[in-house]
């Protein structure tokens, strides 16, 4: 069992050795609350998005995917209620000037860094300010996003009048948001610009509390799908006084993080706030007309949020694991095939030998067809097993003297277990392709 804390400080060393996430503007001394994808982490995240749109989207008939733009114009932010009221109750020490989120310390009189005395609260908008044009008067003032529904309400109207869809159907985006956190905090769980992964889904009113268990259904089964134990995840019903200012219903998943347990998605039902406020603040008619019962309201919402950040975080917890393998202590990713940022790996068995490499890179320019592959000659066999360990890549494929003289194939070497087998050539991609299935 490996310790809760020692466990993230391996994560995050492991993220930054092997390229997955970086500290944002690092040669500066960083800039709080960003990070930087490298090349693992890209793939990974990318596996990540892609997995969710199908099973979220492009899975389902009544699903549409949808990409708005970062800024809008601020009267959708009135019209949504973020402007007056996104906001977090802040407070300063008197002493040594640190900031706090009053919902984050105990003692709301003493500083937790200096013991200083605290000051008075006060509420703190985390939407990020901007201007759109040359001036910078109130006029231009607009917002990065704060989540990505607002753009997908906006165009509700567009989506009826382009495809005319019945109720129920829903809206999915991935894409980016930003908020202004106080104090952004472990690692990609809590930053200032990240991804999200919503969908809108609209129904009759009636018809909300179906859609909702529905909808936590496929949620559910997705964290099983990205290897999430059931265990590690606890649905907590939000009070009344707690949830958001649109929401009449909201269940958070939370999701046993190392440090303690916290939200990873959301489930909300926002009722028919969002098209109602839009409507008026607009002055258009965002109701929708049921062809069958005569009938014109305005549908009620569900949304299920997903954070794309928090779900790497998961993930890379979930599958971190070590081992004792040949006497000794490895380290290794036991990532679903599914997300793993490489799939194959595949070796000569010396790189000093042209004909072991030759061989090789034939054999990975045939699997790159059919995989997502890597060629990999740099360092001695067992460091090239160790550093595709820790990427998470389920097989690397080793080009040996006797794959060339005997005709006996290659071996495969499978991650979890780092059992090898002679594999023939001619068999190799449906061996693969089984196994990665």
């Amino acid at each position: 069992m490996i310790e809760k804390n020692n466990k993230m400080e391996k994560i995050v060393s492991l993220c930054k050795r092997r390229g997955f996430v970086f500290q944002g503007s690092e040669i500066y001394g960083g800039l709080a609350g960003t990070w930087d994808y490298g090349p693992y982490g890209v793939a990974l995240k990318n596996n990540v998005k892609n997995l969710w749109f199908k099973m979220f989207v492009e899975d389902r008939e009544d699903m549409y995917g949808m990409d708005a733009a970062i800024i809008m114009n601020s009267k959708a932010w009135e019209a949504s209620g973020h402007i007056s009221g996104f906001s977090d109750p802040l407070i300063d020490c008197k002493k040594c000037g640190h900031r706090f989120r009053v919902d984050q310390i105990e003692n709301k009189e003493k500083c937790p860094d200096c013991g200083g005395k605290l000051g008075e609260e006060r509420q703190f908008n985390m939407m990020f300010k901007t201007f759109v044009g040359a001036t910078e008067d109130e006029s231009a003032v607009s917002y990065l996003r704060p989540e990505t529904a607002g753009g997908m309400f906006v165009n509700f109207k567009n989506i009826l009048d382009s495809l005319h869809p019945k109720l129920p159907f829903g809206l999915g985006q991935i894409g980016k948001a930003f908020r202004n956190e106080i104090a952004p905090r472990d690692f990609v769980f809590r930053s200032r610009e990240f991804e999200q992964m919503e969908v809108e889904y609209f129904v009759k009113p009636e018809c909300w509390e179906e859609s909702f268990n529905e909808w936590k259904k496929v949620m559910l089964d997705w964290c099983e799908a990205i290897g999430l134990q059931k265990s590690h995840i606890h649905e907590l019903e939000v009070l009344d006084g707690e949830r958001a200012h649109y929401s009449k219903r909201t269940i958070d998943f939370e999701f046993d993080y190392s440090f303690g347990r916290k939200e990873l998605y959301g489930l909300a039902y926002r009722t028919d706030f969002d098209l109602k406020s839009h409507s008026a603040k607009s002055g258009l008619d965002l109701s929708y007309y049921d062809e069958e019962t005569k009938e014109r309201f305005i549908p009620h919402v569900i949304e299920p949020s997903l954070g794309v950040d928090r779900t790497i975080l998961a993930v890379l917890l979930e599958a971190y694991t070590e081992d004792d393998l040949g006497g000794e202590t490895r380290a290794y990713l036991k990532l679903s095939p599914k997300l793993a940022p490489v799939k194959v790996a595949v070796f000569p068995l010396l790189k000093n030998k042209p004909e072991l490499v030759e061989k090789a890179r034939e054999i990975y320019e045939i699997l790159k067809k059919e995989f997502k592959c890597e060629f990999d000659d740099n360092g001695n066999i067992g460091k090239r097993y160790r550093r595709q360990d820790e990427i998470g890549t389920p097989f690397c494929v080793t080009v040996d003297f006797d794959t060339l003289e005997k005709k006996e194939g290659m071996t495969v070497r499978d991650r979890d277990t780092g059992k090898q087998e002679r594999v023939p050539e001619e068999d190799l991609i449906s061996f693969l392709k089984e196994k990665l299935s």
